[in-house]
């Protein structure tokens, strides 16, 4: 469902993202990692490095119309998806599972989002009767009382309700109250002035009007207007995206009397007991400036202007589930306006995307078992403890830190857990109420079980005790992720393949494909975000004044550097909103770097391949994995809600800071890539 709640999405903050195995029966190829066809030698690499890396593939790839980018990740992410399928599909066509069985929900799932003929038969009707609750709304009692009815399907109104870890005592589950939601992916839409904005915010009016009418014969224009108002008066007071990276503005733990004093037109007691969370005597507010100030805007808005806003919440976070007609006019703005994408991508691979966040290690149990060999697992297992080796040498090495903070660094960083390709211990759906189209299931019935099961898990965990073997993401996700919650650092067995990793390949493709992403997972828990939480993933400060201003101010030198970096004409890469992305490559790749060292000490440095020494081909297969090509309206609304800076800056970015890189490809002053050495960035 789409929603973009900024309160929840700031989690993708405090847990770090990065950005399919051969069959067990096949053989990987032993190869040296670098496809030489991709490249083009006539550039030179000290000058631009990304095109000797991928000019090739730049010159001859073309996005497919389905896709905003496309890149390694969206290459490899496109295979696991044709993966995952075909182990779908085949439990579909032999009824291997039984009724009731997890991985029987995920066919069925599947198979209802794949139904569009009831889709089409269903139209709107299943919006009906949530659409006659909000019509018969007369107070903001009354809108309470709905937000709590409907909670469990995603906060559909002005504030959102959430369970996880507390902060600082990141041991036990606790509430949070979050700010509320919007129909456009970040606050900046709402209040920059800049002519991507503007022209953004008309073409959502434009694509507002046209949705209502769909479900309204009244004024839609008035409507629209009055809904646009109202998302941006919630968005004016919501926390920008920068202060939202710092975990210290996101802790304000407040007495249910305080937030009624806060906000006294709501009963948060009535509020709390309504959704099945019981009483509570105090609550922690994420943005804590949004919740001082709406109740400014509740008694500024009249109940119509509310209930236009309930409706188009409610038809606006469906729309994708409804008919084909109504799925295709979503997908207007959403994909085309606002990303640049001609077409939407084929159903299968949208269903898929759908029934992988739903149900997700279900699917992954099938996957594993088919896709990923257990000598994946026990290789990156040993990169890993190199590259940890690596970053304690690296800690131990720093002028800039006193002993007392490294002490601490050294006991966080020997605390990391590692989680490589799937759980111990998989997740159980028995409780999620999935039903076939025999059975009276349909695909947003499904979606809304679906839903439900997820709140009620969120509420079944409030006051206990943190799983921490828990996973954050399917086996089948091509990405990686550090918790900080739980300072663990996470491969999903998805990424554990070419071009990231390769485990019958070249040692120096492998460290600066996903060495450099294990060195950034780790670097995570140590940039401006994930370094304000211990070894035991409590936000408690551990460093001494002098050594955090110390990191600060380069810190400030790396934000200063992409903020030069141009992605388009006049719009710039926000340096302070990646900081910590950009933390994390330029620790990973020197991490990666000296793991690679200290995998040759014990084995033996390799000869030459292909003309490219051990160290150029690391930087090399770094360069490739960053490879992409994205729409220019995809480029602008990740400049504006992606704290990970553009795929081609990432390459160079880092690099750039290093002398074993000039090193190896001969970088000198002059050359477009050096810089002096009082300017380089030296952090971890």
């Amino acid at each position: 469902m789409k929603k973009y709640n900024y309160s929840i999405l700031l989690l993708g903050l405090l847990v770090l993202s990065l950005y399919s195995c051969q069959d067990k029966e096949t053989t990987v190829e032993k190869i040296p990692g670098i496809v030489l066809t991709n490249m083009d030698t006539t550039a030179n690499p000290a000058n631009d490095f990304f095109r000797y890396v991928n000019g090739a593939w730049l010159d001859k790839t073309e996005i497919p119309s389905d896709r905003s980018r496309w890149g390694s990740f969206d290459e490899l992410r496109k295979k696991s998806s044709e993966n995952t399928l075909a182990v779908l599909n085949e439990a579909i066509d032999n009824g291997t599972y039984s009724k009731g069985t997890d991985q029987y929900k995920a066919a069925v799932f599947y198979q209802s989002a794949m139904d569009t003929i009831t889709r089409d038969e269903m139209g709107t009707e299943p919006l009906k009767e949530y659409i006659d609750q909000i019509n018969a709304i007369k107070t903001i009692s009354d809108v309470q009382k709905y937000n709590a009815k409907t909670i469990a399907y995603g906060g559909r109104t002005f504030f959102d309700f959430a369970v996880f870890p507390d902060l600082k005592n990141s041991t036990i589950n606790t509430a949070y109250l979050t700010a509320g939601s919007l129909g456009l992916p970040e606050r900046d839409y709402y209040i920059k002035e800049d002519d991507d904005s503007k022209d953004i915010r008309d073409k959502y009016l434009t694509h507002i009007q046209r949705m209502l009418k769909y479900i309204d014969n009244g004024n839609v224009e008035a409507k629209s207007k009055s809904i646009m108002d109202i998302e941006t008066k919630l968005a004016r007071i919501m926390m920008s995206k920068e202060k939202r990276r710092n975990p210290l503005n996101l802790y304000n733990k407040r007495s249910m009397s305080d937030l009624s004093k806060l906000v006294p037109s709501i009963s948060w007691t009535g509020f709390l007991k309504d959704i099945g969370a019981g009483e509570m005597d105090s609550i922690i507010v994420m943005d804590i400036k949004y919740y001082e100030a709406l109740e400014g805007v509740i008694k500024s808005t009249n109940s119509e202007d509310w209930k236009n806003y309930l409706v188009w919440n409610e038809f606006n976070n469906s729309a994708s589930m409804l008919s084909t007609e109504i799925e295709s006019a979503d997908f207007d703005f959403y994909g085309k306006e606002l990303r640049g994408t001609p077409e939407q991508r084929p159903r299968w691979e949208r269903a898929l995307g759908t029934a992988n966040g739903v149900i997700g290690e279900a699917i992954g149990k099938l996957y594993v078992d088919k896709y990923f060999p257990p000598e994946a697992k026990s290789k990156a297992a040993d990169m890993i403890e190199n590259i940890r080796a690596a970053f304690k040498d690296r800690i131990n090495n720093l002028e800039w830190m006193t002993d007392e903070t490294k002490v601490k660094a050294q006991e966080k960083l020997a605390n990391i857990t590692v989680k490589i390709g799937y759980p111990d211990k998989w997740k159980d759906y028995s409780k999620m109420d999935i039903k076939s189209k025999e059975d009276g299931g349909s695909y947003i019935s499904n979606i809304i079980a679906a839903s439900k099961y997820g709140f009620q898990e969120q509420l079944d965990k409030l006051g206990k005790e943190v799983d921490k073997t828990e996973w954050g993401m399917s086996p089948q996700t091509v990405n990686a992720y550090y918790n900080p919650l739980n300072n663990e650092i996470v491969f999903p067995a998805a990424i554990l393949q070419p071009p990231f990793y390769n485990y019958q390949a070249d040692e120096a493709v492998n460290y600066g494909g996903i060495g450099a992403v294990i060195g950034h997972e780790i670097s995570h828990g140590f940039d401006d975000s994930g370094s304000r939480f211990d070894a035991q993933g409590n936000m408690i400060n551990w460093w001494t004044d002098e050594d955090r201003e110390s990191f600060e101010e380069r810190n400030q030198v790396l934000i200063d550097q992409f903020n030069n970096y141009e992605a388009l004409p006049g719009v710039f890469v926000n340096g302070e909103f990646t900081l910590g992305e950009n933390i994390g490559d330029l620790g990973g790749i020197q991490a990666a770097y000296d793991g690679l060292q200290k995998h040759f000490t014990s084995k033996g440095k390799p000869e030459a391949i292909d003309g490219f020494t051990a160290e150029q081909r690391f930087f090399m297969s770094w360069g490739t994995i960053w490879r992409t090509k994205m729409r220019d309206e995809e480029l602008q609304n990740r400049i504006k809600t992606d704290p990970h800076s553009p795929g081609n800056f990432r390459a160079i970015g880092p690099i750039s800071n290093l002398q074993v890189f000039y090193d190896a490809f001969g970088v000198k002053e002059g050359d477009a890539l050096f810089r002096k050495e009082e300017e380089r960035v030296k952090i971890w």
